[in-house]
């Protein structure tokens, strides 16, 4: 069953029914500013940091679903009727409703008795604020009196404590409403500079800033006694509830249409500036005033929309392609490439399974995040790198995650997650290889956020890997700390007490218990190590206040930990997971529950461990019988039927959710990456097509989430749920699905030495289109595949001379190149 179709023309996702299996969102803004929003209105709003800086409230696991956001009400002022025009809260069953979800904007359009209503919802390029434009039209045969309220609740600024000291926050709430507009000023007077404000295009007739006046005693947001009345009560919040609510009265004739703007802002102001006049406790406006003298005019927030447009149309510009397969295509070319931007902003912080309270940004997630993203915007990659690489340890290792409003590590979390440093790595290679800013090695990054412990960056990565080898088991394999990639699988933790946290608990002293993937992933990283030295040494001249090891140091390192795979990690076929703190082996054929892990099989070949020997082919193999699902590949199998002391978290979920043997989508991609190094192209493309969200849409009815953006998990097969998903948008599936089909199954890969072509396609293509914007030039390229081969490139041509290899080296002042590629 469908709720919706994709519009690829306009790049939108349209719903056309409320009812959802679950709220389906999108986000807006891209910078600094921004929220969530669902196909009916809910969500939130936030200034960088959706813990200390949010907005607007927002109820999770609510009843009903998706209580909260950005509510109008109509009322028909003869009739005394009045309904959403977002459906939600009121529920009224309207006569039509549609959702278009675009980049970075949504518009909900719907018709009740009539009034046509469309309002659309975004964030201005640059701005610190959120527009609804709301345009209503009388469809009726004679004129109309209507009341239209806006209705927003503010959040406290910080939402652990919005949601939880209430013995203060009942009595700390503050506003004032001058030339109507609302200003939410909460703690403003002592040490907050900053406050949120809240205006209308029209001569107000009310408005309103108490909850409970607005909605009524014991009331809810589905029947709001102002509403019902047709009357604001134009009261101001002391403390409890503080809310914005505007209502303006327009009469519309048969036909007319009428546009009313709304704008939500949120506005800083400088230490010594925050009062006009000085001295006194109101608050200087100067600078919100001047945002809305902009924005409430039509011209200019229609032309605010358009430039959001062109921007995203720029964007998703970087790279397009045409394929025999229209879902490859929509994903690649809008849905799958805007997700990552979300991905990048947001890393697991805030969407409708993530309250914005308990993570900031993860070291882990946001270096795995720079792989779909670092082609948009690498001056903004370039940025995010050099934040979380100062945060990194003096000892090479990292905190796991840091928050985004202060850019500093999150203590109440920690380090310990062993393969966190490892992705510095890849971040930083990804990056230079996409724009080829060699100088970025040599800037000086703090450790631990500390003044005076500046070294380059290059330095970092060389403690990345020592930390590794500085933490090596019984084994010779890496130790796995707190957790590796898998944050549930907690070798050291040991916790029988309820509530305990599975990540920061440890009753082990961690000398025993290690990781066959960190051992996949530090070969991995010593790869790109080596080709990051040779350009390291080239492009930076000069000494280095530092011991700058060799090009061997990282190959020798990387022979000795594949040696170590071989002897401790190979299962005999397949790749091991681990060992646990008794010295025994998980992922194995010795095991009774977990014998096999998804993984090691896919990071190892990635990192070309077994793909000249084949074992690589028979881990994949194994992956094929064990694994594979119609719905995509679990996690491991036999699922864990019982809690494992030893084991963690991994096996506290029921069989077939999340860890215990979920499809944890994020590592499919490294399975379909695995596939496309051995050269079987259909196995690789079969993989992609059985998680992505296009090709799922016709299920929605049991898949649950957005058909046009990934999610974290879908149910295993030992679930009774098999096929529902859970956790979609803020994933690490979206970044490493975008690799695999640009650059491992199509094949269009950015190198250190400039852009390579090989794809890995299914044999039954004839071949397929792209064009690739990279490091300032154009590629047109066109593979033709007439041998209907998998793998395999016989000639490539660009601007019709002959090149050597798959690598396109453009000649000085070529800014467009086409590149055709003939596989055989």
């Amino acid at each position: 069953m469908k709720f919706g179709h994709f519009d690829d023309s306009a790049r939108e996702y349209v719903i056309t029914q409320p009812d959802t299996p679950l709220p389906w969102i999108n986000y807006l803004g891209s910078e600094a500013y921004f929220g969530l929003i669902s196909n009916t209105a809910g969500g939130y709003s936030f200034y960088k940091d959706a813990r200390l800086r949010r907005l607007t409230r927002y109820r999770y696991n609510n009843s009903p679903l998706d209580m909260g956001g950005r509510y109008l009400y109509l009322r028909d002022n003869g009739t005394g009727k009045y309904w959403s025009p977002s459906w939600m809260p009121t529920r009224t069953k309207l006569d039509a409703y549609e959702c278009r979800h675009g980049q970075g904007y949504t518009v909900i359009t719907s018709k009740f008795n009539g009034i046509k209503s469309s309002t659309r919802y975004f964030v201005p390029l640059g701005e610190s604020l959120e527009i609804w434009q709301t345009t209503l039209t009388n469809e009726s045969a004679s004129s109309v009196d209507l009341s239209l309220f806006s209705a927003i609740e503010f959040c406290l600024w910080d939402a652990n404590d919005d949601a939880t000291n209430f013995q203060r926050n009942y009595s700390i709430g503050q506003m004032e409403i001058v030339d109507e507009v609302i200003y939410h000023k909460t703690e403003y007077r002592e040490r907050r500079d900053h406050f949120a404000y809240f205006a209308c295009s029209e001569k107000l007739t009310g408005y309103d800033t108490v909850r409970e006046d607005f909605l009524g005693k014991y009331r809810s947001w589905n029947e709001p006694e102002v509403v019902e009345s047709g009357t604001s009560v134009n009261t101001e919040a002391h403390g409890w509830q503080p809310i914005g609510s505007h209502h303006v009265k327009i009469q519309l004739k048969a036909g007319e249409s009428k546009q009313v703007i709304f704008v939500l802002g949120y506005q800083e102001n400088p230490k010594d500036d925050k009062f006009d006049p000085p001295g006194s406790q109101i608050i200087n406006k100067k600078r919100a005033k001047a945002a809305l003298e902009k924005y409430l005019k039509q011209e200019n927030a229609d032309k605010a929309f358009n430039d959001l447009r062109d921007h995203w149309t720029m964007l998703l510009g970087k790279l397009q392609v045409t394929t025999p397969d229209e879902h490859t295509n929509r994903m690649v070319n809008i849905w799958n490439a805007y997700q990552c931007m979300v991905t990048f902003n947001m890393s697991r912080s805030a969407s409708y399974f993530e309250s914005g309270i308990g993570r900031g940004m993860g070291f882990r997630d946001s270096n795995q995040d720079l792989l779909g993203f670092v082609h948009m915007i690498p001056e903004r990659a370039r940025e995010r790198i050099l934040d979380l690489s100062a945060t990194q340890l003096k000892n090479g290792g990292a905190f796991h995650q840091y928050q985004p409003l202060t850019k500093r590590g999150n203590n109440d979390v920690g380090s310990g997650f062993n393969d966190d440093p490892l992705w510095l790595v890849l971040g930083v290679s990804a990056y230079i290889k996409e724009s080829g800013d060699w100088s970025i090695l040599d800037e000086l990054v703090q450790y631990e956020n500390e003044t005076g412990s500046e070294s380059p960056l290059y330095e970092h990565l060389q403690r990345s890997v020592q930390y590794t080898l500085d933490r090596l088991g019984p084994n010779k394999l890496p130790l796995i700390g707190r957790a590796d990639w898998n944050d549930c699988l907690n070798l050291n933790c040991f916790s029988d007490t309820p509530g305990q946290s599975f990540q920061t608990t440890t009753n082990k002293d961690g000398t025993v218990a290690e990781s066959v993937f960190i051992a996949g992933l530090f070969v991995l990283a010593c790869k790109e190590m080596m080709g990051l030295f040779e350009g390291y040494k080239l492009k930076i001249q000069g000494s280095t206040n530092f011991n700058l090891q060799p090009s061997t140091f990282y190959s020798e390192a990387a022979t000795e930990m594949e040696k170590t795979v071989w002897a401790a990690g190979w299962d005999g076929d397949w790749f091991r997971r681990a060992y646990d703190d008794f010295g025994h082996a998980l992922g194995s054929k010795e095991n009774s529950e977990g014998k096999i892990f998804i993984e090691p099989q896919g990071i190892c070949i990635m990192a070309g461990l077994g793909v000249d020997s084949g074992n690589a082919v028979k881990a994949l193999d194994a992956v094929a019988e064990h694994l594979a699902t119609p719905h995509g590949i679990v996690l491991q199998q036999p699922a864990f039927s019982e809690y494992y002391l030893h084991l963690g978290e991994i096996s506290s979920y029921p069989p077939g959710y999340k860890e215990n043997a979920g499809i944890f989508c994020h590592t499919n991609p490294w399975i379909m990456i695995a596939e496309a190094i051995v050269g079987r192209g259909d196995n690789a493309f079969d993989y992609y097509k059985r998680i992505n969200p296009s090709a799922r849409e016709e299920i929605s009815e049991l898949h649950k989430c957005e058909p046009y953006v990934y999610a974290q998990m879908i149910a295993g097969k030992d679930a009774a749920t098999h096929g529902e998903a859970k956790n979609s948008w803020l994933t690490g599936t979206a970044a490493w699905n975008y690799a695999a089909i640009t650059q491992s199954i199509l094949g269009i890969r950015p190198t250190l030495d400039g852009l390579e072509i090989s794809p890995v396609i299914p044999a039954s293509w004839d071949g397929f289109s792209a064009i690739r914007k990279y490091r300032g030039v154009t590629y047109n390229i066109t593979v033709e595949n007439p041998m209907h081969v998998c793998k395999g490139v016989a000639t490539v041509t660009a601007n019709g001379r002959q090149v050597s290899g798959s690598v396109i080296r453009t000649q000085d002042g070529e800014k467009e190149v086409n590149v055709k590629v003939v596989m055989g």
